[in-house]
């Protein structure tokens, strides 16, 4: 495919990096200005080449305003997104980026240029000049990072804080400069036939600033940015969330078009890989404003029906187009077109219908179009050659043949018209001139620069000064929220510990409550004068629950001590028990033989615990005084009897060891 260069409005310059790299050292650049100017009544392309820095780079860019400053990557002009981003805002408002090799996943270069028969090469000034002929001819996407609403504020163009009468009426005369301007911006906007919304901030004598917010890019507003005497004007595109590419050239595709004709004429859009693009219906409209309908989404390649014979008003729509026809064998039945369009979205049946026979289409070209694609060179639209192979109904082959043709005849007409360069003197002529020209330029706008620095910095040092008084009123906000703050963790510290001590005093006032209630209520063998003991219960032989209890209940001499669980006590824990003198020990299981030892050599009864009837209420308990005393006796009897024991057998053993240390029998 070949493409001629269109004509523009001002030159487009095509940019390649020559030496160095945006992102470390500084770059150089090959720049290629490709122009289009009427000599003799006749346009011409004049071409001109220059190595220049990225300073010298903008500045050409602001001077000269090219519609279109193009490269093969746009972060060669730019090391991140975010200088990216502040390159794009310091181009003109007339003034595009470029990227001729594609949206975010670019291809090379030389790929592009041969797809569409432009000159490369490898050489930087070579690579600029190609990138410059693609975006000439309304290849690439442009890259953004603005919408097409704009910010317009109208603002003092000098501070308020001195001047050469009174200060009052050296205010209200600014302030009401201002106004006058905001009001002929407002008109100049108007008589343009923009939609915009206005905001003024009201000062003495007028307004301090006016911000009109603009439905238009800059380069249609017939404001521009300008500072004259008391006022100011500045504008500033709205920003996006991120880098856009936007094509040059919507690019209208080749399609499927499926219709359902009838009272509501229905129509639905299929690319060629078989994805559902839209769908309409309208009882109202005629065929015109369904084909102005379709015309916009793309180029038929395909017309479908979901009956057949294709219906005549279908079979109009096809000529209109000059596109192929499909219909099925027979007429397509509703469950199949309810399940074919399972995925899709559509509004009533009329839509579904038409989406159906679109869809139908598809899946029986569908590997047709899949040959077509595996013949088709990289540099040639495949989906052209799809619509002339189904047009025509010829081969791919044929088509290829025809279309490269029509290629060659279009380079050859376009190499006829080539009119030499300018010589290397001319060029180099030219190029100081311009130079000439831009240093002045450039010493007029350092001086403009300058005083819009002074007021800058005068401008700075008021909201300076400003800010510190806010910052002292903050320290010392913050130093009373600090102290308070700290107050109230202090307080809520001794809040959380009064509740653990009145929680604390409650428990112990529970067990007391209960203890009291075992005295007088429970029990009606206290009224009668039987006798009740207290018993304190222990649920294992353990140190640790020793010393719980001792805490919560209290252990002293002659209590009753009852263990649940008596085994695996230690020397140290029967001792521990043993210290407290209980009145007897009433137990669950047996004793260790260090325990049952301990225990008896202390004179402690040990009793079991089935010989006593206890009677427990939660962890408190009780046992008549009866039983207790005749399980003690019955230890005391015990006791007697093993003392006995251990006598006897202490004699017998001082007989053996006298009868051995003799040697006697």
């Amino acid at each position: 495919m070949t493409v001629r260069p269109m004509a523009h409005d001002g030159p487009v310059f095509g940019v390649d990096v020559q030496s160095g790299d945006i992102r470390g050292d500084a770059p150089s650049y090959a720049l290629v200005v490709l122009e289009e100017r009427e000599v003799d009544g006749e346009r011409e392309e004049q071409l001109e080449r220059d190595v220049v820095s990225f300073r010298k780079l903008c500045r050409l860019i602001e001077q000269r305003e090219p519609t279109r400053v193009a490269t093969d990557n746009a972060y060669e002009l730019a090391e991140d997104k975010d200088a990216l981003v502040h390159f794009l805002q310091s181009l003109p408002a007339g003034t595009k980026l470029v990227q001729v090799t594609g949206a975010q996943r670019p291809e090379p270069l030389s790929r592009v240029a041969d797809r569409y028969g432009v000159p490369y090469g490898k050489q930087p000034m070579e690579e600029a000049e190609a990138a410059a002929r693609l975006a000439a001819a309304n290849v690439g996407y442009e890259v953004t990072a603005f919408t097409d609403t704009t910010t317009l504020k109208v603002a003092r163009g000098r501070s308020t804080g001195k001047g050469g009468w009174s200060e009052d009426r050296y205010t209200r005369r600014i302030h009401g400069s201002v106004k006058k301007r905001t009001r002929e911006v407002e008109s100049e906007l108007e008589d343009a036939g923009l939609e915009f919304t206005r905001e003024v901030t009201e000062k003495y004598g007028g307004f301090s600033n006016a911000i009109f917010t603009v439905e238009a890019p800059p380069e249609e507003i017939p404001v521009s940015r300008s500072r004259s005497g008391d006022t100011r004007v500045e504008i500033e595109r709205e920003r996006r969330d991120g880098i856009e590419y936007e094509p040059l050239v919507k690019r209208r595709d080749r399609v499927i078009v499926g219709i359902d004709p009838g009272t509501t004429t229905a129509a639905a859009i299929v690319d060629l890989n078989g994805k559902p693009l839209s769908v309409y219906s309208s009882r109202t409209a005629d065929a015109a404003a369904v084909t102005e309908w379709i015309v916009e989404r793309g180029r038929p390649a395909l017309v479908a029906a979901d009956v057949t014979p294709m219906p005549e008003t279908v079979e109009k729509f096809r000529r209109s187009f000059d596109a192929a026809g499909w219909t099925p064998d027979s007429d397509l039945p509703i469950d199949e077109k309810l399940h074919r369009t399972r995925e899709a979205a559509y509004d009533n049946d009329h839509e579904r219908d038409a989406l159906a026979a679109a869809l139908f289409a598809y899946d029986a070209h569908e590997a047709q179009f899949e040959r077509i694609s595996r013949k088709v060179p990289a540099r040639v639209d495949t989906d052209e050659v799809i619509a002339r192979v189904l047009a025509e109904e010829t081969s791919v082959e044929i088509v290829l043949e025809e279309m490269l043709e029509e290629d060659g005849d279009t380079d050859e007409e376009s190499d006829a018209h080539q009119e030499p360069e300018l010589t290397e003197e001319q060029r180099k002529i030219r190029r100081l001139e311009r130079q000439v020209e831009r240093l002045e330029g450039h010493v007029e706008d350092l001086r403009g620069q300058l005083e819009e620095k002074d007021e800058t910095i005068e401008e700075y040092e008021e909201k300076l000064s400003s800010a510190r008084r806010k910052e002292r009123r903050e320290a010392r906000r913050h130093r009373e929220v600090t102290k308070l703050e700290r107050k109230a963790e202090r307080l809520e510290r001794e809040r959380d510990e009064a509740r653990e001590e009145v929680e604390e005093l409650e428990r112990k006032l529970e067990r007391i409550k209960t203890l009291w209630k075992l005295d007088h209520d429970d029990f009606s063998e206290v009224a009668e004068g039987r006798g009740l003991v207290s018993v304190k219960v222990l649920d294992q032989f353990t140190k640790g629950e020793i010393d719980r209890v001792k805490s919560e209940y209290g252990l002293v001499p002659g209590d009753v001590v009852y263990l649940r669980d008596a085994s695996g006590a230690g020397r140290t824990t029967a001792e521990l028990l043993a210290e407290t003198e209980p009145r007897v020990v009433l137990k669950e299981g047996g004793l260790s033989e260090i325990a049952d030892a301990i225990l008896f050599d202390r004179e402690i009864p040990v009793a079991p615990a089935d010989d006593v009837t206890i009677q427990e209420v939660d962890e408190l308990a009780v046992a008549r005084e009866r039983e207790v005393e005749a399980a003690i006796d019955d230890w005391k009897d015990r006791a007697n009897d093993r003392r006995r024991q251990q006598k006897a057998e202490m004699v017998d053993r001082l007989i053996s060891e006298h009868r051995a240390e003799s040697g006697g029998p």
